[in-house]
């Protein structure tokens, strides 16, 4: 749980007074086709059930994957913050569509982490020492 999942945020409403209520954006540092965790200052307990939003930020447009029911399984204080492990509460034909929405949301999820895991994994070779290594080899073998 290092660092947030790139471009995905969860975003869910909660009761902020009698009347009133709250539009909440939380980062999300895990996904799976079952659950995710995620993490904010709002206080929940396990058993709690919420009803995410997911939103990955796309370069054309977004995917989204409205009204996703999740159960609160587990909670983590962190400083000011918690993170939450919410179940995605799936079921039947009804919810297809929204786990087909989901199994896009995690597979690009995979897809960009990979691709940003490659790229911090090691430097490209220094082009001053591949030119050292280079030049020491002979100019013909003949």
């Amino acid at each position: 749980m290092n660092e947030a999942l790139p471009d995905l945020v969860a975003r869910f409403r909660i009761r902020s007074g009698l009347f009133r209520r709250e539009t909440v954006e939380a980062r999300l540092f895990g996904l799976d086709p079952y659950s995710c965790v995620l993490k904010t200052d709002k206080i929940f307990e396990p058993g709690d059930h919420l009803t995410l939003d997911l939103v990955m930020d796309m370069p054309f447009e977004e995917i989204r994957a409205e009204g996703l029911p999740g159960l609160v399984t587990d909670k983590i204080k962190h400083c000011s913050n918690f993170f939450y492990s919410i179940d995605f509460t799936l079921s039947g034909a009804r919810d297809s569509e929204l786990a087909e929405k989901l199994r896009r949301i995690v597979e690009v999820t995979l897809k960009k982490q990979s691709l940003r895991s490659r790229r911090n994994a090691s430097p490209a070779p220094d082009l001053k020492q591949v030119a050292r290594i280079d030049s020491s080899y002979p100019a013909s073998l003949s």
